[in-house]
């Protein structure tokens, strides 16, 4: 099951391999700033703004599905952008 894990500057630290990087500026950061927005509202007006760009290109996320995506939000109970995208790509997985 894929999870978000978090980025880190600390030495040593490497990025589980496999993982998608989704923090800013990759395609998958978040536009929204917490520092304009708050945390929650930021979050709210990404994921508004990636199921318009799915209803666009349902393929949008297939990039991320399967995928553990990393960001550099910490584990705080707070959302995050990378938590959206991995309920979004899991609702579009299909069983084969």
């Amino acid at each position: 099951m894929p999870e978000r894990v978090q980025l880190s500057r600390r030495r040593g630290y490497r990025k589980p391999e496999g993982a998608v990087v989704v923090a800013r500026p990759s395609r998958w950061g978040n536009p929204f700033t917490v520092e304009e927005f708050g945390r929650h509202e930021a979050v709210r007006r990404y994921e508004q703004m990636i199921r318009w760009k799915l209803g666009d290109d349902p393929t949008l996320l297939d990039p991320l599905r399967g995928k553990d995506l990393a960001c550099w939000c910490p584990f705080d109970g707070e959302p995050c952008h990378a938590d959206v995208l991995l309920k979004l790509a899991s609702e579009g997985e299909t069983d084969d």
